[in-house]
């Protein structure tokens, strides 16, 4: 038998745009999705947007009772900006008052309840003025990071600040997936710089609001980068890869610094971006206690067959690989690669001082999976079940290598509104039944997580 450290997380992530619904109710004003479906609707996965969600919002008790059911004892949400400062200044007793019987809740159910504060949902009042484009989008993060510590500092004790950062900034402002849908490099950079100096202000205002046995942390997402061959040319693509899309912030979030090879890529193709100068300072000192990693798929690199040389920019350095031998979710278009997994915990052991660090996301969203409900309703999700079985293998091999891993956590817990894809591809524990009021239905895989955590292995 696999068995996990005494005391081992094992729970599930979700976020509050994805699972609260209840957009416009509450007191809460409208995020960059609430706008974005609201102009323009058929950019979303048959016109599903976050007014609803799963409805967490009115079923967050009964909820929690089925974390206990399947042995979950911690949960990562988040708390709505927007919920909680509709206007950036003024709090919203409403939104203090559920969030604080929604933590209470899973305190009272054995459930840790670990607090995000920003899943992607910008408020509309602050992208009216530029959102991340604008420093002084800095200083309207701390300032509602200040709010939520001493609002829920109390029922709280583990804090991460973003969720997945490189994912709004890429997607944003590069890749045309998430609202602005701008395609700027310039810009890019700069929401980056602003987005990491958001998060060093957060920690900065953690410290001084003093948390009793607090800590604070933040969730990235990792796609380790795998070079097609050992030529000089391919392990430089993999080197850009890393350092743009793992170190960029892993490193200064850790070690207080930005990656030297990073830095040197900027300046090469003209990109570095607006700092302040006491930056490089507030960054050394406001390192964090842990680190969330979100791990789906591995990156496969080579170098481009026809770069310009000298290179004018990252494309020059580094381009996709076909792995041939890869094994692929079709539903998602992402390779299912375990093995990571294990290197991964090595990178944290080695390269980041054996921080503290936990698996925050881990899971397969599958399309259709009513083809797999029995004539008793539940769904037969083995697939699921496998998957997990093989990603905790590796993690487990890492651990046993001496890597500091306290918890595994995976997406999600009961089925949730994916962004564009709306329940395209579902992932939870708990089947939603967006037809029946958000009707619950426990699948087979909730069930083998019970037994999971129950004997702290399989």
């Amino acid at each position: 038998m696999i068995k996990f450290p005494k005391d081992f997380l094992w729970g599930s992530a979700a976020s509050a745009p994805q699972t609260e619904g209840a957009a416009a109710m509450g007191g809460k004003s409208p995020s960059t999705w609430d706008k974005w479906f609201e102009l323009n609707p058929e950019l979303f996965n048959q016109n599903q947007g976050p007014e609803i969600t799963s409805d967490v919002y009115h079923q967050y008790r009964e909820d929690v009772k089925r974390m206990k059911e399947i042995g979950m004892n911690s949960y990562r949400t988040s708390i709505a900006w927007t919920r909680l400062l509709p206007d950036g200044k003024t709090l919203n007793e409403e939104a203090v008052r559920f969030y604080r019987d929604y933590f209470t809740a899973m305190l009272e159910e054995g459930v840790e309840p670990i607090i995000n504060l920003f899943h992607f949902d910008m408020p509309w009042w602050l992208m009216e003025q530029g959102g991340w484009e604008i420093r002084a989008s800095v200083e309207h993060f701390a300032y509602y990071a200040k709010v939520a510590f001493e609002q829920f500092g109390d029922l709280v004790k583990r804090w991460t600040t973003f969720n997945e950062p490189l994912v709004h900034i890429e997607c944003g402002y590069l890749l045309g997936c998430h609202y602005p849908a701008k395609n700027d490099w310039r810009l890019m950079v700069q929401v980056g710089y602003h987005t990491l100096m958001a998060h060093v202000r957060a920690v900065e205002e953690f410290r001084k609001c003093q948390i009793e046995h607090g800590e604070i942390g933040i969730i990235l997402n990792v796609s380790p980068a795998y070079a097609r061959s050992q030529s000089p040319e391919d392990l430089l693509a993999k080197e850009v890869s890393d350092n743009r899309s793992v170190y960029s912030f892993l490193d200064p979030c850790v070690l207080g610094t930005v990656p030297e090879k990073l830095v040197e890529l900027l300046k090469q193709f003209d990109l570095l971006p607006f700092v302040e100068e006491t930056d490089e300072k507030l960054i050394a000192e406001n390192t964090v206690d842990f680190i969330g990693l979100n791990y789906y798929q591995p990156t496969r690199v080579k170098a481009p067959d026809h770069p310009q040389t000298p290179p004018q920019g990252f494309r020059d350095l580094v381009a996709g690989y076909d792995w041939p031998e890869k094994k692929m979710n079709p539903y998602r278009g992402w390779e299912i690669y375990p093995e990571a997994l294990y290197d991964v915990a090595l990178m944290m052991k080695e390269k980041y001082h054996n921080i503290p660090w936990y698996v925050s996301e881990n899971g397969m969203g599958v399309a259709d999976e009513e083809r797999f409900l029995t004539e008793e309703g539940e769904i037969q999700d083995d697939y699921r079940i496998e998957f997990m079985k093989e990603h905790l293998e590796q993690l487990h091999k890492g651990i046993e290598a001496g890597s500091n891993c306290f918890g595994y956590h995976t997406w999600t817990f009961v089925d949730c509104w994916s962004w564009l894809n709306g329940y395209r591809n579902r992932y939870g524990f708990y089947r939603v039944d967006i037809e029946d009021n958000c009707k619950r239905t426990m699948k087979l895989s909730g069930k083998w997580y019970k037994q999971l955590s129950e004997q702290n292995g399989f």
